[in-house]
Formats: structure tokens, sequence, C-alpha cells
């Protein structure tokens, strides 16, 4: 037996817990109290052998559990007793294992500067001062860094920097919060600023020399974590202008990077939550309503009056064209801090690419690429491995959702309520792209990577696939993907099987939505799934987007959706909105309706106007859709928001815009307002069982409301709350039929704040459990990991088809 007042443990922790100052952390807690023994990491985790007085023992345990380094997520913590003899002498970090089997650690996101670094940096008597790659255990590069695990320098984009002698004594110093951090490095030993302009070096501080381009109104692409940015001066309309048009960005908002938190109050409103999103670790772009006196006028703007006018910044216009929301940012590295300092304005931070291409990550090809829009190239030569761009984030009543999960955030596991058997590679859709390994319980979602459509994506996309395979040493043995077979994402699935012999599971793009909600809420369901988004394809053979499912993460059944109308033009529909609105209005027979909104709609389509009604009625190149997105589009038409788009959602994301926040008041109106039987009864039986939640009557409540003289952002509001009242009804005559209490709400048109809230509100007073969007986005983003989480349910019924075939999700 063991002496009961000595104690020896060999405790083996999983997660991420390699590169976030887990080993440091081990030693300083060992030491202190007073044991002997080893930490190290290996192809699992880490891995503790400690020897000491039991109530010492135990005390490390319960650190481990409840006090872990603040970037690790422990995942798994296994404790093994043996013999209380021990070879060591003190406690010490030992060298890296690796074996020859297969390595299940994970790999730490990268994290924005820590305050300790921050507070480096800006002291002028400190060794690091003014250096812009300042890190440590507790912040800086991980993922964009990591060649392969373990998470040791030589492994990373680091290894060609050899640490000098002071950064080498505080790499091995215990008590030294640089203890063990692979990227450590100074002005002496680590990779140094530069500023190019015209292909030439600019004499003199780098970061000063950037600042002096900004302010005279230049942009200036900036090296990054994961990517290359391009900068210019945001209250400058000149070089905002300038950047768009280089840029080819016509319309979608630019992100914008401030300080500190104090100038981002003078932009916009931010509370107690947003601001704590602000100045995290993952420094998201925090989507925040802007002031009234730096927004574009709109009907409802009223004058703050937290803060005097003079104390109220403006941006320009071509920052975020008609937008009562900006999206703010923090700086995430020293050279963003000192730069932001050295302008002391706020600057546009946008992706370092051209329209839809992913972020550059490489510096010739930034030079290449961005060589047209920039001016000047402000760079060091750290190289990045992986692309990782800013993540996106938009908090409402105190919950924040992840609408772009990258940065900070991937590649931290989310765990699966039923495991994987074997190892699924999900290759998700084909907007907003991103990948999922799921292996086990724990499922890896990639950065977001962008739109397969571009060239420089679709790569992205090919190399992270092969590289997170090499990273997490897994070998897929299924491979899930959407069931349009024209994805680009679906069509290299199918080739890998061919080449693989790999089995394939096809599952539905709107069970795939509700998967990730589930997923996002440890949930298994089934629940009642409201799916809406812009277009997902039907097994019916028809363009899915309004739809209500019964749904678990095994199958599905359509029992209910929008009604269909005519797509004219079909992907031309898409892009010009007023279409939408033409194949509505001949749905419901006012396509000749002489009131003012729609001869102004039809005069803006002009002698277009009867071959795309022609093009709707025959269904000639007008696939039928039950598309929610294109009704917003419809809508936003009719309402003479926007009858072209430039960027996906912005017809929708403007009718939000627009509507009056103050017309309706979800709380007092049940359902919305003098026409609530109207409303009601827009829910009814169509195809057998299979609910039609009629579309064409809040169309025609829009012409009516119109007809009546309320003002456009009254109508605005008005529709977003009956749509809302006709999910409810919906989902309570569903209730009646089956029982089920809880609705998971899914898909891209769920971003919408105004329509969510009002959803949430009406389910919540209907007695329902209502699950949505936190970590994983409700848009395209976060199809691949309800993907792989279908996948892993039907493994566990060892429901997968046979090689090289799909097996699609059930529907009625």
């Amino acid at each position: 037996m063991l002496d009961a007042s000595v104690r020896r443990v060999v405790v083996h922790v999983t997660g991420t817990v390699q590169g976030v100052g887990f080993r440091p952390f081990v030693h300083r807690a060992a030491t202190e109290l007073a044991l002997l023994g080893t930490v190290g990491n290996d192809d699992h985790g880490v891995v503790i052998d400690a020897t000491g007085p039991a109530h010492a023992v135990d005390e490390l345990l319960r650190r481990l559990d409840e006090r872990p380094p603040a970037l690790a997520v422990v995942t798994g913590l296994t404790v093994t007793d043996q013999e209380a003899a021990t070879p060591h002498v003190d406690f010490r970090i030992v060298a890296s294992t690796s074996a020859a089997d297969t390595r299940t650690t994970d790999v730490a996101p990268d994290a924005a500067t820590c305050p300790d670094c921050l507070a480096e940096v800006l002291d002028p008597a400190d060794r690091r001062h003014r250096h812009a790659l300042a890190n440590c255990t507790n912040c800086g590069p991980r993922l964009s860094i990591v060649v392969t695990t373990p998470y040791d320098r030589p492994n990373t984009t680091m290894a060609g920097f050899a640490m000098c002698d002071d950064c080498r004594a505080e790499y091995r110093d215990p008590t030294n919060r640089r203890f063990h951090a692979q990227p450590t490095c100074c002005p002496a030993c680590g990779p140094t600023l530069s500023l190019h302009a015209d292909g030439q070096p600019v004499p003199g501080d780098p970061i000063e020399g950037a600042a002096r381009l900004l302010r005279d109104g230049q942009i200036v692409a900036v090296k990054g974590l994961g990517g290359w940015h391009l900068a210019a001066l945001a209250t400058s309309m000149a070089a905002t202008a300038t950047l768009r048009s280089r840029k080819h960005r016509e319309d979608k908002p630019f992100a914008v990077m401030v300080g500190d938190v104090a100038t981002a109050r003078r932009l916009c409103h931010v509370d107690a939550t947003t601001a704590a999103r602000l100045g995290s670790a993952e420094a998201p772009i925090v989507l925040l309503r802007r002031r009234a006196r730096s927004a574009s006028p709109s009907d409802d703007d009223v004058p703050d009056h937290d803060l005097p006018d003079d104390d109220v910044l403006v941006v320009a216009d071509a920052v975020a064209p008609g937008n009562r929301w900006l999206g703010l940012m923090l700086p995430s590295t020293p050279l963003h801090h000192l730069l932001a300092a050295a302008v002391d304005a706020p600057l546009v931070l946008t992706s370092g690419n051209v329209s839809d291409e992913p972020i550059a990550i490489d510096d010739d090809d930034a030079h290449a690429r961005l060589g047209s829009i920039a001016d000047a190239f402000l760079g060091h030569a750290r190289p990045i491995q992986m692309r990782v761009e800013d993540s996106v984030e938009r908090v409402v009543d105190g919950q924040t959702t992840v609408l772009r999960r990258s940065r900070g955030h991937a590649p931290r596991p989310i765990e699966l309520a039923v495991p994987a058997r074997s190892t699924i590679l999900a290759v998700g859709a084909h907007l907003k792209s991103t990948f999922c390994l799921a292996d086990g319980h724990r499922a890896i979602l990639s950065p977001h990577l962008g739109d397969l459509g571009n060239a420089a994506a679709w790569s992205a996309f090919v190399d992270g696939i092969a590289h997170f395979q090499r990273l997490f040493d897994l070998s897929p043995a299924v491979v899930a993907h959407d069931l349009h077979p024209d994805l680009l994402s679906t069509q290299w699935a199918t080739e890998w099987a061919a080449q693989t012999g790999l089995p394939l599971i096809g599952v539905q793009h709107h069970h795939a939505h509700i998967a990730s909600c589930l997923v996002d809420n440890g949930h298994q369901g089934p629940v009642i799934g409201v799916a809406f988004d812009g277009t997902g394809y039907g097994p019916d053979a028809t363009v899915w987007g309004g739809e209500v499912l019964v749904a678990d993460l095994h199958s599905f059944e359509r029992v209910g959706h929008l009604e269909a109308v005519a797509m004219p033009g079909a992907t031309a529909a898409i892009v010009q909105p007023w279409r939408m609105a033409a194949a509505w209005l001949d749905a419901i027979g006012r396509a000749d309706d002489p009131l003012a909104a729609v001869t102004a709609l039809r005069d803006r389509a002009g002698d277009r106007w009867r071959p795309i009604l022609a093009m709707a009625r025959t269904g000639t190149n007008a696939p039928v859709t039950s598309s929610c997105g294109r009704l917003f589009d419809a809508v936003a038409a009719l309402l003479d928001v926007r009858d072209t788009v430039t960027y996906e959602g912005q017809a929708a994301i403007e009718l939000e815009q627009l509507a009056d926040r103050s017309a309706t008041d979800p709380a007092t109106e049940t359902p919305a307002t003098s026409d609530s039987a109207a409303v009601l009864a827009a829910v009814r039986a169509g195809n057998g069982d299979v609910l039609t939640l009629r579309g064409g009557d809040l169309v025609a409540c829009v012409l009516d409301d119109l007809a009546a003289g309320l003002p456009r952002p009254v109508v605005a509001r008005r529709f977003h709350h009956r749509l809302a009242a006709i999910v409810v009804a919906a989902c309570d005559e569903v209730r009646g039929r089956t029982g089920l209490g809880t609705v998971a709400c899914s898909g891209g048109v769920f971003q919408n704040v105004l329509l969510t809230g009002d959803v949430v509100a009406g389910l919540t007073a209907a007695g329902f459990e209502v699950l949505t969007h936190h970590r994983i986005p409700p848009n395209d983003g976060g199809i691949a990991i309800g993907q792989a989480a279908i996948a892993a349910a039907r493994q566990s019924l060892a429901v997968v088809g046979p090689r090289a075939r799909s097996v699609s999700s059930r529907s009625t």
C-alpha cells in the first residue's frame, strides 16, 4: 500500500493545453507546493508526474481543475496513482515527447496582446519598448504560426529566429511570464518592422512613417496575426472612398479600429458586455449601434444625452454607408497598438484582399495582390502558416453571437453530444466557407475561409483541410457534404471520396443549420427547427430557405415552409431584389396595382418588368423558392430600400436598418396590429400535413400599410413583427401535433436582431424553450459543424452508406 502521507500521481491533461503557459503554470504551482516531479508535452496534451504530501498533491489537482491558465481549455484530466517512491529531486519541465501513433492535443487560438506585454511595449525603460511583436504565454500567435505539434518553437514559423541570451534566460526561468513561451522574441532577436512604398524601404521609424502616410490620406497594408489588413483614416471621406474604389467594395461596411474603449464609446453605444468583448483575448470586431451624430440620418435617430456633442466622433460616410451599426475592434497586436496611438484617430482596418478573396498571408502574395490598393506596406518577417481573419460578434440583450468564427475562437474544439465513432471530415457549404474535423466528442471547426467561388478561397479550403489533417493527425474515415450537387465543396468531397474509397454522407442544408444550433446548445433534439436563410438545396428539387422542421441529430421532417414563389432569372434574382418583388406581387395578383410604391417599382424596372413577370409565370429560368431571404429582398425593393445588391444579404440588412424600432412593441401588441387575425390565418395546412406560411399575406400587408400612408420605417418594422408572429403561430401548430416544446432558430436570416428578438420574445411568451446561436455562426459558417454532428449521430446508428455513395437526410 502507498504511504498515506505521501502521494505520487501521473496526470494526463487534454484539451487546449499547449502554447497557453500550461507547463509553466504547473511548474510554479508544484514548486510552491514543494512537490517533486516533472511536467512535459506529448502528442496528446500535458503529462505531469508529481510526488509530495497528499494534501499538496490534492491542491495541485484542484488548481488544474479550477484555476488553469487564462487561455487553457481543459477537456480531460486523468489521474493515476503510482508507488510513492520517485526518482526526482526537484520539479522541472522536461522535453516534449512525440510518439509514432496519433496526436490528439488541441492547438490554441491566436490571442490579442495581454496587459502585461502592452505595459512593457509602452514603457521606455523596458527592453521591449515599442517592440511590435512582443508576446508571452498569455498572448500572441498560436494557430497562425503552428506548423505541427507538439507545440514547441522548432514546430512553429519562429524556428528561424534564434533567441538572444536575454530571451533564452527568460524562456528557461520558471518564474518568468515567458517561461517556454514559444514565439517569444525581442528587438535584438526577433523579426523587425519594415515600411515599404513603391517597392523601396522608407527610412525612419516604420510605425511613425505609416502613421504619417495614414494621416495624409494614404492607404497602408498592415501585417496582423493571421494575415494582412488594409488601413485608412476612417475620418477621411477621400481616403475611405479611395479604398472602396481600389478594393472593389461598393457598399459593404468597413471595420474600424480604435485605440481603446473610451474612443469606442465616442463612436458607438458600448455597455459592459460589449466593452468586455472588445477587450477580450479574441479581440473580435463587435457590431455596435452608432451614436446619432456618427450615423447617417434616419427616421428614428435621437440625440445621445450621455456625451456632449463635442465628444461624439464622426467617421466618413463611406465607412458604413447608411448603416446604423459600426464594426469596431481594438488593437490585437503591439504593432496595432503603436499604430493606433501614433495616428490618434479611428482607422478603417479591413481584410487585405480584393473584393471577396481570402485575406493575404504570404508577404510576396500580399505585395502582388494588394499592390494596386495600398500606397505602402507595414510588415515584418514572421511567416504566417495559417490564414486567420478577424472574428465578428454581435451582442444583444447581454448575449453574444459569433457571426464569423476565426481569430481567438478557431480552432478551439466544440463538444459533440453524440461522439464520432471514426474521424469525420465535413466540408461545409459554399458561402462563408469553413470545414470541420470531428473525432470522438471534439469537433474542430476551421477559421473562416471565404466564398469558394473565388480561386484563392478555393486554394485556402483545399490547403486548409490538408494542414488540419497534419496538425491534428486526423485521417478522415467519412466525408460529410451538402446535398447540392453543384457546390464546389460537394464536388470536391465526391472526387476525394472516389479517390480514397471513403463513404460519403449527404446532409440537407437546413438540417445542418438546425444541427449546428443543437451543438451550440448541447442539445440532441428532437426540436422544432426554424431555418431561415437565402438559399439551400431542397430534396424536392426546389430552392429552400424558409423552413420549419422537426429534427434531431439523425434526421428531419419538413413540417412547414414559406409559400414558394418563382425566382425570375434564378441567381440574377439574388442580386436584383426587384425581381423578387415582381414575383411576389404577381403571386398575390397585385403586379398591376396602382399603388405608388408598385408604380415606382415598375418604373424603375422599365421594359424589363413584363419579361420578368412572364418568366415567373412560365417557370422559364425561374426556379421555385421558399427562401425567407428572398422574401426580405422583395419587401426591401417594395419599400425602395434596395433594387440591386453588391454583397450577400445587403437588402435584408438595409431593411432592418430602415425599421423604426419604436413602431411595434412585441410586449404589448398581440401579435402585430389591427390585422392580427390575418396574421394568424397566414398559417394553414397546405401539402397534406405540411404547413404553408403565407408570405404573400405579409407582402399584401406591406402594400396595405403603404396605402394607409404609414411611413416606410414603420412599415418595415411591422413586417418584421408580422413575420415573427407567423413563426410563433407555426411552431404552436407543430407543438400541438408533436408535443415538442423546444424551438431551435438558425440560418443567416437570424443574424437580424429585430426578427430574432421578436421571434424569441413571442416563442418564450408562448411557453417554448428557445435555442439560438452563440458560439457557432447561425449563417453558413456553421454548416460544417452541423454536417459533422449529423454524420456522427448517424454513425452511432450505423447509418453509413456504401462507399462513394451519399446518404441523404430523410425529408417529407
